[in-house]
């Protein structure tokens, strides 16, 4: 039989003092908590970074190629891909699919009210897999009549609110040129992004109709969007594709693109390590203070133990194995109360949020299993080399004053 062991399960779980019971509960408690805080946290701020990462690359793509030239405004100069790039593009395994586009600003007048957008054009290569995802009413452009796709357009939710339009509404565009040309449009479908910056500023339409404003030829566009199989990749990516292209061309990642909203997606990172790191904190302080009380209160027992023949170090072990016990308990309700709220939060989306301001409608959770083993482990770990010191206490207790002590 395994002394050590045996005693530290009578005086963590089946002591019958009191104020131990109370120690004990706060020291699982508390581990519970911290565990359960830090496991939320992780997964949380992965789901956030996720959830509006694929917003703003499903509709911008993770690298666009465009002409390579001073042009700074929101109409793209036109260019024609050579067989080389398309040949590239097509040859690229990490490529998911790739879409020609081109931009053109614009103004919407309606119902007495004018909004400025910037209408972007695409053709009937384009994936319509995740636009779809976010149609709130209607559907998407159908290029099999090539006539009525000129007139169709997409607008989001945020500008038909603006406007006061629904799907089925006509309504008049003004393109910026000199002279201002206007065309009309018939809304097909409505979208809703959460994304202001995407929502506010772009309608969706048949990229035709910029060729015909600008007078382009029939193969020119304005830029290609590409989407990647693993968006991890996107830095190595995004150089692979800009080093093969031709020189008159370059590219730019979405990141580049929306530098505002992923910098301010990369400073989460900062604040789960900070949470991180004040949630260990707080779960080792509780560990060590219940560990030394319990030691306190049990200095008779100490000093008997080490009259008895018993060395610091078995008796050191006593209170780190009372300690595994406890964190033992402590990480296990822990996993039990975070992985049941995130799985709860994940399938039932129960905690809302303003989308406005956090461009989601819902607490996202995003949880792995290496994510909780690493929380596990580190936990473990931590609290039981920080709490050999405090153990370390019982080599100072004389075993005749421990006696007397009452």
């Amino acid at each position: 039989m395994n002394t050590e062991y045996f005693i530290a399960r009578r005086i963590a779980i089946k002591s019958e003092r009191t104020f131990s019971k109370l120690i004990v509960r706060i020291a699982i408690s508390g581990v519970m908590l911290s565990l359960a805080v830090m496991m939320l946290s992780v997964a949380i701020i992965k789901g956030f970074k996720t959830e509006i990462q694929e917003k703003v690359r499903g509709f911008v793509g993770d690298v666009r190629i465009f002409k390579l030239d001073l042009n700074n405004s929101f109409e793209l100069t036109p260019f024609i891909p050579s067989s080389k790039t398309l040949s590239d593009l097509k040859n690229n395994k990490d490529i998911a699919y790739f879409q020609p586009y081109a931009t053109k600003p614009a103004i919407i007048s309606a119902n007495d009210e004018v909004e400025g957008v910037n209408f972007k054009g695409v053709d009937k290569q384009f994936n319509w897999d995740y636009i779809k995802k976010h149609i709130v009413s209607g559907t998407v452009i159908d290029f099999a009549d090539s006539t009525k796709a000129t007139k169709q357009i997409l607008i989001s939710a945020f500008t038909a609110n603006r406007l006061k339009l629904k799907t089925g509404d006509t309504f008049i565009m003004y393109f910026v040129q000199n002279p201002p040309r206007k065309r009309p449009f018939k809304i097909v479908g409505i979208y809703d992004i959460g994304v202001e910056e995407i929502d506010k500023g772009f309608v969706l339409g048949d990229i035709n109709i910029i060729r015909r404003l600008n007078n382009w030829k029939p193969d020119q566009i304005g830029g290609i969007e590409i989407k990647l199989n693993n968006f991890s990749q996107l830095l190595s990516e995004s150089d692979k594709i800009y080093s093969n292209l031709e020189i008159n061309l370059k590219s730019e990642s979405v990141e580049e693109y929306f530098p505002n909203i992923f910098t301010w997606l990369s400073l989460l990172d900062v604040n789960t390590r900070v949470l991180l790191i004040l949630m260990m904190i707080v779960g080792v302080i509780n560990m060590i203070t219940a560990l030394l009380i319990m030691i306190l209160e049990r200095t008779n027992m100490i000093g008997m133990l080490k009259a008895f023949g018993m060395t610091d170090y078995s008796v050191m072990k006593i209170f780190l194995y009372n300690a595994l016990y406890l964190v033992g308990i402590g990480l296990l309700l822990g996993n039990i109360l975070g992985l049941g709220l995130g799985y709860l939060q994940e399938y039932t989306h129960f905690f809302k949020l303003n989308q406005s301001s956090y461009y989601l409608s819902y607490v996202p959770v995003e949880i792995h299993f290496i994510d909780v083993l690493l929380l596990n482990v580190a936990t473990l770990v931590i609290c039981l080399i920080v709490l050999i010191v405090p153990s370390m206490l019982v080599s100072r207790i004389s075993p005749l004053k421990a006696i007397r002590f009452k």
